[in-house]
């Protein structure tokens, strides 16, 4: 009897101290959430058209510096697919006055680095030192976008390294699946072309890299972006005295995509594949538009977090896929939606249906207050974070830029994201996300899934009626 007592009381005090553990474990009630605060800027513009940006951002003595030019492959002709990137790329391998290694050492004692980056509408030179060589990094950064050396003898393995790059991608069911969701969507303009060929990539010339240079690079199409700790005069007289010689150059031109609307299902073969690669999607709001916000919060509820609707549905209850995610790919005055998963070969088709019985549900009924207030809680942080740093500002303020938005898109934007109601989330899903009219990509085992496809295309014409 002794000992039974014993465990009874060990036991008893096991769970008192884990009833006692759990309730110092209860999270506090989150705080009232909060706009962000977007420091006090100095903005100037010289007289060859670049515009400069400076924001003052935290107390670590480091400062963060981007030449953002409006150069990217948007700006190809359908003969220099991938000449941007291979341009970015020889960029990289010095100026007229100091050769890439050079380069590297000079940011390296200022306590810092330099990169180019070169995406669909823009191209990116910047770099992060300790606050007292700000100034030096400015003269750095721009011998970078107005010097650039472009030496031949780099420019066949700079190739070589592009096309292992493009063949690595191009062999990815994720990519192929993108590559063609865009090819449909965006037909006819650059967003929608193919990955280039070795053949494509072969034929750069030199020439032709210093010939995109001057054509599409230049003063108008740049804005400088300073974020962090460092010395406001000293910084304008750095920008002023480095890059107010520089070229003006072309004004800033992006082709406005027509995007394609239409209910099409794409198959590509994956022989043996164990598993299918899907996008689901169709073009939608750009941010510019005002419901754009709100289209955000729906997304992250529908399927862009790890606790969306979706997610939970196809790969927490069902198990057919591990990391389903859905995304808004705001582009230049167009976006599109999209649904994506990699999932088993033998639930291809019910993934697809689960997705759109998601779409369909949500359609219908409104989420519960406290089911949004997570996803509005999600999204708010998100943001939170992605202004966290010297870099995450210059991010954000260039997006106002490229998108046309004012500064109240940033001030107001958590405000915003807790303003969206049930009922809106419901009304923007009915009116945005239409199964009946979107293009479906299916990467995978085509013998094996096109039964399963048939029956999925039965259901959603069957819906349409």
């Amino acid at each position: 009897m002794k000992i039974i007592n014993i465990y009874l009381l060990n036991a008893a005090l096991l769970f008192s101290g884990a009833t006692a553990l759990a309730q110092k474990q209860t999270p506090p009630t989150g705080g009232e959430p909060r706009n962000f605060t977007l420091p006090a800027k100095q903005e100037f513009t010289l007289p060859n058209g670049l515009q400069a940006t400076m924001v003052p951002y935290g107390e670590i003595p480091k400062v963060t510096v981007s030449l953002i030019v409006q150069v990217g492959n948007v700006h190809e002709t359908e003969k220099e697919n991938g000449l941007a990137d291979i341009t970015g790329q020889l960029m990289r391998e010095g100026t007229t006055n100091l050769n890439a290694k050079q380069i590297a050492e000079q940011a390296a004692r200022m306590g810092g680095s330099v990169d180019i980056s070169v995406g669909s509408n823009q191209t990116t030179i910047s770099g992060s030192v300790l606050s007292e060589y700000g100034p030096e990094l400015v003269k750095l950064l721009a011998d970078l976008v107005q010097h650039p050396a472009f030496p031949p003898s780099e420019i066949e393995r700079i190739k070589n390294d592009f096309k292992r790059s493009m063949n690595l991608a191009r062999s990815q069911p994720g990519t192929q699946a993108d590559t063609k969701f865009r090819m449909a969507i965006y037909k006819g303009h650059p967003y929608g072309r193919d990955l280039p060929t070795d053949a494509q990539i072969d034929a750069f010339t030199v020439e032709q890299v210093r010939d995109f240079y001057q054509r599409q690079f230049g003063a108008q199409r740049t804005g400088v972006y300073v974020a962090g700790k460092f010395e406001g005069s000293a910084m304008r007289q750095a920008i002023t005295s480095a890059l107010s010689e520089w070229q003006q150059g072309p004004p800033p031109r992006i082709e406005i995509a027509q995007p394609v609307t239409k209910p099409d299902m794409l198959l590509l073969d994956r022989p043996g594949a164990p598993q299918s690669t899907l996008i689901i999607g169709l073009p939608t709001i750009d941010p510019s538009h005002p419901d754009y916000t709100k289209l955000r919060v729906m997304n992250s509820l529908l399927g862009g977090s790890f606790g969306s609707r979706i997610t939970r549905n196809i790969r927490e209850n069902k198990g057919y896929t591990y990391s389903p995610h859905s995304t808004i790919a705001p582009r230049y005055r167009v976006a599109d939606w999209s649904e994506q998963a990699d999932v088993t070969t033998e639930h291809t088709g019910n993934s697809l249906k689960e997705i759109v019985n998601e779409i369909d549900r949500l359609q219908k009924e409104a989420p519960s207050p406290e089911e949004l207030k997570g996803i509005q809680n999600y999204v708010a942080g998100i943001f939170v974070l992605q202004n966290s740093s010297p870099g995450g500002i210059i991010n954000q303020l260039n997006f106002l830029d490229l998108h046309g938005l004012p500064d109240t898109y940033l001030t107001n934007q958590v405000q915003a994201i807790h303003a969206v109601t049930p009922q809106e989330v419901k009304d923007l899903t009915k009116k945005y996300i239409r199964p009946e009219d979107m293009t479906t990509v299916v990467v995978g085992d085509k013998k094996v899934i096109t039964p399963q496809i048939k029956k999925f295309q039965a259901e959603i014409k069957k819906r349409a009626l």
